[in-house]
């Protein structure tokens, strides 16, 4: 199949189907889930794919789904969709608003979902038609926002096999029409820590007799994350940030116990590993002075989401062949967490980003993580084709590096 002619099935292929996809996506919109609880999204996305022919599996946690297009001995390559929401009120004004109390799909899960699932279709017909060159592995993942999702995923087995994954992510900043990609590293780690200070409390009258805990606390909230910014290279991007602080019930008591919460956020990958210790070592210096005993609690998140060149070059080519050399953008490293990056420290693969914005709406971009998020929806078709092309390109990428021809691949030629 050459490259104008899979733009143009692609073409006919929205022309009668977009539709159908946009309402599935506000569907999902309306029927946000949490991290592991997505039955319905899950129920809903698995009946879809039967209905193509498809033979999804359930995930062992009984949320989120893979499912195999193709057969045979050849090439796998994966393409992943998270299907979670946030716990945040929906405040758009819209007719497929949330109808599920403090809950959202406030990061553009349901995008991917749809966008995946549309993907899907256009391969299954591939296949039928006898031109798919490979196996493709669509990978409906829960849970990404908690993390653990992508563990899930890789702990039942359903990575094995795959050589290369990819996966797509809204971004408000980027406007319609455009795909942000990045060779090596796209987002960063991110943990979530807890500091718990404790101590003799007493009067606020005789803190001297106390080991003022809520002295102590503002001591690390604010010397710690400075401390970290002169013991680590600028150029890791540590960031250590507080979201919660909790002392004490009464004015004049000062409590025996206290507790900070935040998120360390690093674009490096071993200062990362080497993160959880420096922090141990610091706060035990900044609580020393004040007779505090502190106990630390660091949950490791997701390391950085570090994107393989090869990958890239495929994701390049397969958009260059659908969307233009010009829809192609460069896109800067984030301090955002992904999930994805347990895949990619097994699997080769890359993350690229979807330009969602429309700048002619006289609106500011509605950032992610917010109740007003939303999407120009004319991003599920441009997603479609991009997902779609990239598996072509992949699945002809691998089978070419394996047979040892240098020919040119024929999907996109």
């Amino acid at each position: 199949m050459q490259g104008r002619d899979l733009r143009e099935q692609l073409t006919v292929f929205l022309a009668r189907r977009e539709r159908e996809f946009v309402e599935f996506r506000r569907d999902l919109h309306r029927h946000p889930e949490l991290a592991f609880a997505e039955h319905r999204t899950t129920q809903r996305v698995a009946d879809r794919l039967r209905g193509f022919g498809l033979d999804p599996a359930l995930l062992p946690q009984g949320t989120g789904l893979t499912c195999d297009i193709g057969s045979g001995d050849g090439p796998v390559v994966a393409l992943r969709a998270d299907i979670d929401a946030l716990p945040l009120a929906d405040e758009k004004d819209v007719d497929y608003r949330s109808t599920v109390p403090g809950i959202a799909h406030a990061c553009g899960h349901d995008a991917h979902t749809a966008i995946l699932l549309a993907t899907g279709l256009f391969l299954a017909q591939q296949d039928k038609a006898g031109v798919l060159p490979g196996r493709v592995r669509l990978i409906f993942q829960p849970a990404e926002e908690l993390p653990g999702g992508a563990r899930e995923v890789i702990d039942a087995g359903r990575l094995d096999g795959v050589d290369r994954i990819f996966a797509l992510h809204c971004d408000p900043r980027l406007p319609i029409g455009q795909v942000g990609l990045r060779s090596g590293p796209i987002t960063a780690a991110c943990d979530r820590l807890m500091v718990r200070l404790s101590g003799p409390g007493g009067h606020t009258a005789r803190p001297h007799l106390t080991a003022d805990l809520v002295y102590a606390l503002g001591k690390v909230v604010t010397e710690l994350p400075a401390a970290l910014s002169r013991r680590v290279d600028p150029r890791a991007g540590l960031s250590l940030a507080w979201g919660r602080i909790s002392a004490g019930t009464a004015p004049n008591a000062i409590p025996d116990d206290g507790v900070a919460e935040g998120t360390v956020r690093c674009l490096d990958d071993a200062a990362w590993h080497a993160a959880p210790e420096l922090i141990r070592e610091l706060l035990d210096t900044v609580v020393g002075a004040y007779g505090a005993r502190a106990e630390l609690s660091y949950v490791r998140g997701v390391p950085p989401t570090v994107n393989e060149v090869t990958s890239v070059q495929v994701l390049r080519d397969a958009c260059s062949g659908v969307l233009g050399p010009d829809a192609i953008a460069s896109t800067p490293q984030s301090l955002g967490g992904e999930d994805f990056a347990w895949y990619l420290e097994r699997v080769p693969g890359a993350l690229a980003r979807l330009g969602t914005y429309n700048p002619e709406s006289g609106t500011p971009p509605l950032d992610l993580h917010r109740g007003t998020f939303d999407i120009d929806e004319r991003a599920i078709g441009i997603g479609v084709q991009l997902m779609a092309a990239t598996a072509l390109t992949a699945l002809w990428d691998v089978r070419r590096a394996g047979s040892g021809d240098p020919r040119q691949d024929p999907a996109l030629a």
